[in-house]
């Protein structure tokens, strides 16, 4: 497969509502480098599942994957990062077993949504705490509703006493979540910038 490079491949967008920024994101479907990082970024979220959680009061855990989802959004887009919340969560399911439970769309579709989410507010953008921590906060509303939801069809728990006890344990992760994907990004953006898989002009670190 060739690469296809991209016209406007140094261009950042102060915002995901234009047709220039879907043009950019529907090219890195076809960038070999893309979708190497993509099938990397697979094995890192399957690997990370085996790290254990940080346990955090009233409940919150903070779990290890979103990292890599996070990053994935960043690097490879919204339409990418879609197909690759499905291969992901799919090829999670099948490679762990589940956990014992059957298989269930639903949580592949909150994948999906997350790893949007992510895109939205990290591809092609100028990197600062305040999209990183939006990004994490809607993030985590969309795991608590959706997560509810699903909890609630598959083992008839009243939804709305998962959503509250799930959204305190979000509530709690937020911050903790948001300073080490802020630490990652910082971390990880020079090396991303000079190996060309993110545009020349992007930050290095967030900025408030």
């Amino acid at each position: 497969m060739q690469r296809v490079p991209d016209s406007s491949s140094g261009a950042r967008y102060a915002h995901p509502f234009s047709a220039a920024y879907w043009r950019a994101a529907a090219a890195e479907a076809r960038d070999l480098r893309k979708l190497v990082f993509a099938a990397l970024m697979i094995a890192l979220c399957i690997a990370l599942g085996y790290l254990p959680a940080v346990t955090l009061p009233y409940g919150g855990r903070v779990t290890w994957g979103f990292l890599a989802r996070a990053l994935c959004g960043y690097v490879c887009g919204p339409v990418l990062g879609v197909l690759f919340g499905f291969a992901e969560d799919i090829l999670s399911f099948f490679l762990t077993g589940g956990g014992g439970y059957p298989f269930f769309f639903g949580y592949a579709l909150t994948t999906m949504i997350g790893v949007l989410i992510y895109a939205l507010f990290l591809y092609r953008a100028d990197l600062t705490v305040r999209r990183v921590f939006l990004a994490k906060l809607l993030t985590n509303i969309e795991n608590v509703t959706l997560g509810a939801l699903w909890m609630s069809i598959l083992s008839g728990k009243a939804y709305l006493v998962t959503a509250s006890a799930s959204a305190i344990k979000n509530l709690v992760m937020l911050p903790v979540q948001t300073a080490i994907l802020c630490a990652l990004l910082a971390a990880l953006s020079p090396y991303l910038k000079q190996s060309g898989l993110i545009p020349d002009g992007s930050a290095t670190r967030p900025r408030l």
